[in-house]
């Protein structure tokens, strides 16, 4: 699932080389992006957001395991 949202996020963002994405406990994929890519992640009220989270629901259900997407800022805070 890494995989995947890894893909989304770096074909949003100009600064490809400061994608991190990690997956941890409780199926939670985290993800980090540089600060001036932020507002390219989240969009407009969030749409974006949501549109990467229903992506990976999407897949998720496909494989028979429920993952989440946190969007974290560079200080490690939740941004969405």
């Amino acid at each position: 699932m890494t995989e995947l949202v890894k893909y989304l996020v770096t074909e949003l963002v100009d600064n490809k080389d400061a994608v991190e994405v990690t997956l941890g406990e409780e199926n939670t994929v985290s993800v980090k992006v540089d600060k001036s890519d932020m507002g390219k992640i989240i969009g407009k009220e969030g749409r974006i957001a949501k549109a990467i989270r229903t992506v990976v629901k999407a897949a998720s259900n496909k494989e028979g395991v429920r993952y989440s997407v946190v969007i974290l800022e560079a200080d490690g805070e939740e941004a969405v």
